[in-house]
């Protein structure tokens, strides 16, 4: 089995989300990307 490991930027901060993806990029395989449009997924 090979197994990924994706990050989630949910919880990132918005303002230093470069910086946070840099703090990870040598650790993670995948980024993971949720849209919330508020119609099919309530916004956070």
């Amino acid at each position: 089995m090979d197994i990924k490991i994706a990050a989630s930027i949910l919880n990132a901060d918005p303002i230093n989300l470069e910086q946070e993806l840099i703090n990870v990029k040598d650790s993670i395989d995948w980024i993971h990307f949720d849209v919330m449009d508020n119609h099919f997924v309530p916004n956070l």
